[in-house]
């Protein structure tokens, strides 16, 4: 049973104690939103849980993503209907479960003369999708004209469109979906932790795992943790992990790197979200997001460095390429990028096949030492991949261990206290806290989308604490009291937790973290008793981050 605890959930200190004196039935290491989702899982049927992650929570794949919570339509073309089922399926659960989060957004996609689709291909692959994924009512695909295509999207090329077809998709923010799912686990009596890293196993004279070695980044402390069974959701490192539990076998993984590029929206103001051709053959994204619009992804294969993961000239180039095809009168260069995200897909290895053919499919490894490992899979897939993987959990597991426990219902369980149960709610919400900023002088309607769209009616929280901050203007208050939610009740730890994983502000707002970073600075030195070296580290960090976000590379790092 979820636990009527206060929202300081995440509250680092008291979860180190418990790492240290507890036996857990499950252990996790990695905080991304596969091993977030194990843990919800886990802990919602009664098993004593316990998770760890090296950096922050999110900061790999899962801050990394196109963002959307979707059905895949492209993997339809591969033939991997099972997949596509699967997505369509999960995408309206996630969207009961967060709605302000989880949001629905007609997408565009149109047809061009000698693209990927035809216009009976589209009509039928659409048909097909709907159907897999049970898409009913308003949100079944339409099929439009030339002059109903242009007519929503006027920057498309009308020399080549030849019509489009509009479909449902969900946007998210997926740090945040992340971090809301790890705060419901804990709500279950989950231990989560990030900064601490799994540095090594210790195994028993079956060679068999006992515990693992941990060491809080923080601090520098090391302990040991105990469970009764070991689950690796690491993404990109998963191998890395196998190697160190001496498990590798002719199943690897082969990774992948995605860019996208934001502009502020003025720049591309395109209506609404498209998925629109590009000369090579593949597809991407455009999508308004608040103040700015985004655009991806690339999709190449990646050996670099795993620590820094960066865009390059090459990465930016292609994307411009393919916007100011599809959108000939907008012009756009590498000047005109506010910001980008590079991230990592951890995919198996397939031989012979390029970067965009291989499977989306997860699948776990088993070890003889007992590790669970699961790798691929997507954003959209996380609480079935979980299911999966408490499913092989429990097959070793001796039966006093789990006689007690329940069965999966985490389709049930809303990832937000308290929630908003529709999209209709969440737009009524919304107007109210527009209300609200007025009151307190802000007429802009961005900011109140802003934080009903992050933080669900946890915003009244952050209102509420606004008030504390007296003599200040009313977005610096904000900003502020924003701040201290974080650090309170959802383990921010760092200047870069919190402008990118906890506010995306460094991808979709960068002029406000410019703008508030020293107060910011000086806010987290307070709240975490920064010295002088550590405060320096931490605009060290933050400032590295910046740079990345802007700059195109000539390559990778080694």
């Amino acid at each position: 049973m979820e636990k009527n605890i206060e929202l300081s959930v995440l509250n680092r200190a008291e979860q180190i104690e418990k790492l240290q004196t507890t036996k857990f039935d499950l252990a996790i290491i990695g905080g991304g939103v596969t091993g977030a989702g194990i843990a919800l899982d886990a802990a919602s049927r009664g098993l004593k849980v316990c998770l760890v992650e090296k950096n922050d929570f999110a900061s790999g794949t899962s801050n990394k993503s196109t963002k959307l919570i979707h059905g895949g339509l492209r993997y339809l073309k591969q033939f991997e209907i099972g997949l596509v089922r699967e997505s369509g399926s999960e995408r309206a659960i996630v969207h009961k479960l967060a709605p302000h989060l989880v949001i629905p957004e007609k997408m565009l996609l149109p047809l061009v003369e000698g693209g990927t689709y035809g216009k009976m291909m589209t009509s039928i692959g659409l048909k097909v999708y709907d159907f897999l994924a049970d898409v009913k009512g308003d949100d079944r695909r339409r099929m439009l004209n030339k002059e109903e295509t242009l007519a929503k999207e006027s920057l498309l090329n009308e020399d080549v469109i030849l019509g489009g077809g509009l479909y449902a998709e969900y946007r998210t923010d997926d740090a945040r979906l992340t971090i809301e799912i790890l705060k419901k686990a804990a709500s279950f009596g989950a231990t989560i932790i990030n900064y601490c890293e799994m540095e090594s196993f210790n195994y028993d004279d079956d060679s068999k795992i006992k515990s693992l070695n941990c060491k809080d980044n923080n601090t520098g402390n090391t302990f040991k943790i105990k469970a009764r069974n070991y689950v690796s959701a690491a993404g990109p490192w998963v191998d890395k992990l196998r190697t160190k539990d001496h498990s590798m076998n002719n199943k690897y993984l082969h990774l992948t790197k995605g860019v996208h590029i934001v502009f502020p929206y003025e720049n591309l103001p395109v209506k609404q979200p498209l998925y629109f051709d590009v000369p090579d053959g593949r597809m991407i994204f455009a999508i308004p997001r608040g103040r700015a619009t985004y655009v991806g992804t690339t999709d190449t294969n990646y050996s670099g460095n795993l620590e820094r993961v960066v865009a390059t000239k090459k990465d930016a180039e292609y994307l411009l390429n393919a916007i100011n095809k599809t959108f000939p009168n907008v012009n756009l260069n590498i000047d005109d990028i506010e910001s980008n995200w590079a991230g990592l897909r951890p995919l198996i290895h397939e031989e012979d096949k390029d970067p965009s053919e291989l499977s989306r499919k997860d699948e776990l490894f088993i070890s003889e030492s007992g590790l669970i490992s699961i790798a691929g899979g997507k954003l959209t897939g996380y609480r079935r991949m979980a299911e999966r993987v408490i499913e092989a959990v429990l097959k070793t597991m001796k039966s006093k261990h789990k006689k007690n426990l329940k069965k999966s219902d985490t389709e049930k369980i809303s990832l937000v206290s308290p929630s908003l149960e529709s999209s209709n709610e969440v737009k009524i919400y919304q107007k109210e806290l527009e209300i609200k900023f007025l009151e307190l002088g802000i007429s802009d309607t961005y900011h109140a989308w802003y934080l009903c769209t992050t933080y669900g009616k946890q915003a009244d929280v952050i209102i509420e604490k606004s008030k504390v901050f007296e003599n200040k203007e009313a977005l610096e208050r904000l900003i502020r009291a924003e701040l201290w939610y974080c650090m309170h009740h959802e383990m921010t730890n760092s200047l870069t937790d919190f402008f990118v994983r906890r506010t995306g502000r460094l991808y979709f707002d960068i002029p406000s973290v410019k703008k508030y970073m020293k107060i910011i600075s000086d806010d987290c030195a307070n709240y975490l008793n920064w010295d002088t070296k550590r405060m320096a580290s931490e605009k060290e960090k933050m400032e590295l981050l910046l740079q990345d976000a802007t700059t195109y590379y000539k390559e990778e790092f080694e």
